[in-house]
């Protein structure tokens, strides 16, 4: 059974950072292409950030570049999202996601797997 847990999610205040940390189990972690997406309430999901198997590039959301790097620890089956100087506008639940087949970037919403998500609430 494939599991992808998310931690590190809180409040923080605007120009604060967090670490978000997606723990995988069940799968060949390697082999996957690894992902964050974000919802806020009202609002579609948005991808925020994808980084392939091999960790030679990343692609990240306008919205986020220059703030959030993500990063994979393929040893430790995790993938993690750093996000700094963070903005209200940032507040959503935080999701990561895998796909075996296909790199997570702009413009790719679907994925073989997805976790339960981690609340991140910046206050302004």
């Amino acid at each position: 059974q494939v599991q992808l847990i998310e931690s590190g999610g809180g409040l923080v205040q605007a120009g604060g950072s967090l670490r978000l940390s997606c723990a995988a189990s069940g799968l060949t972690f390697s082999n996957y292409h690894m992902g964050w997406f974000r919802q806020a309430p009202g609002k579609e999901r948005e991808f925020v950030a994808g980084i392939p198997r091999s960790s030679n590039w990343r692609d990240y959301a306008d919205s986020v570049k220059g703030r959030f790097t993500i990063s994979r620890d393929n040893a430790k089956n995790r993938v993690y999202l750093q996000m700094n100087s963070l903005k209200p506008e940032d507040t959503a639940v935080y999701y990561c996601a895998a796909d075996l087949t296909r790199m997570i970037q702009v413009g790719v919403y679907s994925y073989n797997y997805r976790g339960q998500g981690t609340q991140v609430t910046v206050s302004s």
